[in-house]
């Protein structure tokens, strides 16, 4: 595990050596812009916006600004001298019930393991306390720059820290509400809890990120040459009025999307069902398509990728020449 961060997880006179690693990665796609003409990489150059230089890194530095407009220069130096007792150390101030927490302030997870074999016995200690108790630590430590309010629970055989955002970063709901009296039938209710019985129960490791998958699919026919995906007949729908009509179409739907993958051995509804919700919007459902198998497409994306750019490289050279 890659340790982003290390110190001490203080539980009372307790002292843990911990580090803190990422709990997840990402597969976002990341594209790079191009000049249309060659195929060149687009670069961007810092400058200075005073005598437009153009800086190294090592000439860049950081400064604060005050609402008056004032820049305040501030070095990695005298950051790391600040005076915190979170610069090194997670102190666990209190505990919540797990139950209590808002899901609208979690943020990112980390991995906390013990960063070395003494540290084993109280990690143990307080894993097991944590998840005899029912109950989350919460405490502070800096990290990146920035002071972090953490919680930690017990995961299995680790202890999870997640950092949460602060109380005052949580915007208020009230004008994602609907506006106006809306008034729901005792019909229209059961009608939903039927749709939702007959949907069943998500299996959220069998779904996949589709985007991802068919981007791979297009580059690896444009590097072969073959015919580009293209996509599938969509049904149409114009807006339903009638929202008990739609529930009962997408309960009706959803026990026959059951029955069909029951048959071909698959639970859930099938791969192709079209599922109209209320808005009376068409679409795909499930989002648990199997993705293309990774090793080939990268194979050919580094041979095209090697093919693609003799002629970028060259058209570069000799603009340079000129």
């Amino acid at each position: 595990m890659r340790s982003v961060w290390s110190g001490t997880l203080a539980f009372g006179l307790v002292s843990i050596p911990v580090k803190l690693g990422s709990a997840v990665s990402s597969h976002k796609l990341s594209f790079r812009q191009i000049h249309l003409a060659d195929q060149g990489r687009v670069r961007y150059q810092k400058t200075c916006e005073l005598d437009e230089e153009v800086l190294s890194a090592a000439e860049i530095g950081r400064a604060f600004e005050t609402p008056d407009d004032q820049l305040v220069e501030v070095s990695d130096a005298e950051l790391q001298a600040l005076p915190l007792p979170t610069a090194k150390t997670i102190e666990v101030s209190g505990f919540v019930d797990t139950s209590r927490i808002d899901r609208m302030q979690l943020d990112t997870p980390y991995f906390l393991a013990p960063s070395s074999p003494t540290a084993n016995k109280p990690y143990v200690l307080m894993r097991e306390a944590l998840s005899r108790s029912g109950k989350a630590a919460v405490g502070k430590f800096a990290m990146r720059n920035s002071e972090h309010l953490a919680l930690i629970t017990a995961r299995d055989d680790i202890l999870l820290l997640q950092t949460l955002r602060w109380p005052d970063e949580l915007n208020s709901a009230a004008d994602a509400a609907p506006r106006g009296k809306v008034t729901i039938s005792d019909n229209e209710l059961k009608l939903a809890d039927t749709l939702i019985d007959a949907l069943g129960e998500a299996d959220l490791t069998a779904y996949h990120d589709e985007y991802a998958a068919a981007v791979e699919a297009l580059v690896t026919a444009k590097l072969e040459g073959a015919e580009l995906p293209t996509v599938e007949g969509e049904a149409g729908g114009g807006k339903v009025v009638d929202l008990m009509a739609a529930l009962q179409a997408s309960v009706d739907q959803a026990h026959e999307g059951r029955t069909s993958g029951d048959k071909g051995g698959k639970g859930g509804g099938g791969k192709d069902a079209t599922v109209t919700d209320i808005g009376g919007r068409s679409g795909k459902g499930g989002g648990t398509g199997k993705r293309p198998a990774k090793k080939a497409a990268a194979k050919k994306t580094t041979a095209g990728k090697s093919a693609k750019k003799a002629p970028a490289k060259k058209a570069a050279s000799r603009r340079k020449a000129n």
